[in-house]
């Protein structure tokens, strides 16, 4: 279980995360609100490239900054494509991502061929990443996530930019994996959790709005659909795409 616990973030005078209490059990959990809510502070947190101001997050009941290397070993992270590199192969790509992450080098190699079939990029896996079209990018970056059958995958925007044919492959892949892990999505394309997740995550200024399944949310607000709660919640999307403070993480 993943639990957080009167979670702050403090840049300067502004609050980027405000008292944010969540505890996460197996299941896909979708994290929605506008621009500049605080959702990329809060996975900063989770995958532990921020520290938090006030607070804990904590793995299995044991503080996720004291576990270390522990807490890597069970989590895959799988942000924005910015900063991947266009002469690389996909496959390179995921073998130094599984060499960062400690995977043997016995076992590196069957494990590398593992997760690439799982993504369906067997096939294309040798071309050089700036050839791939953007869910080919998007693949990639799940099949690193998934090395080492992590226990807790956290995807940051993971169909931002892409055709509807490639969104329903993404999302295929993201719920074929959920059945035993703890599986966290931000997005703004709220189709593309409306069907696969357990629970929805509403966050706006930095503070944690409502949480339930679909269901529960769009009779609580007298919505045809999540779009609707999302809508009735938070209206246009307001404010910076990049929260203050994060530029240089």
């Amino acid at each position: 279980m993943l639990r957080l616990e009167n979670i702050s973030k403090n840049y300067g005078k502004k609050h980027a995360l405000r008292s944010v209490s969540l505890a996460l059990d197996n299941g896909i959990y979708g994290l929605l609100g506008p621009n500049g809510a605080g959702k990329s502070t809060l996975l900063n947190i989770i995958t532990c490239n921020l520290r938090p101001s006030g607070g804990v997050a904590e793995w299995d009941g044991e503080d996720i900054v004291r576990l270390g290397t522990r807490y890597r070993a069970i989590l895959g992270y799988a942000p924005q494509q910015s900063g991947m590199y266009d002469a690389v192969s996909g496959r390179r790509f995921v073998s130094y991502m599984a060499a960062l992450k400690g995977i043997p080098k016995k076992a590196l190699g069957g494990e590398v061929d593992r997760v690439l079939s799982y993504v369906n990029m067997s096939s294309a896996a040798d071309r050089p990443i700036g050839t791939y079209s953007g869910g080919m990018k998007q693949r990639i970056l799940i099949a690193q996530a998934i090395l080492g059958d992590p226990k807790l995958i956290v995807l940051d925007e993971p169909t931002a930019g892409l055709d509807p044919k490639e969104r329903v492959r993404v999302r295929e892949r993201i719920f074929s994996l959920s059945e035993d892990r703890i599986i966290l999505i931000s997005t703004h394309v709220v189709s593309d959790i409306e069907s696969i997740a357990k629970e929805i995550i509403l966050i706006r200024s930095g503070a944690l709005v409502d949480r339930g399944p679909v269901c529960e949310l769009c009779s609580k607000y007298h919505a045809a659909g999540l779009e609707d709660v999302y809508m009735k919640l938070f209206g246009e999307d307001e404010g910076e795409e990049e929260e203050e403070g994060e530029k240089d993480v």
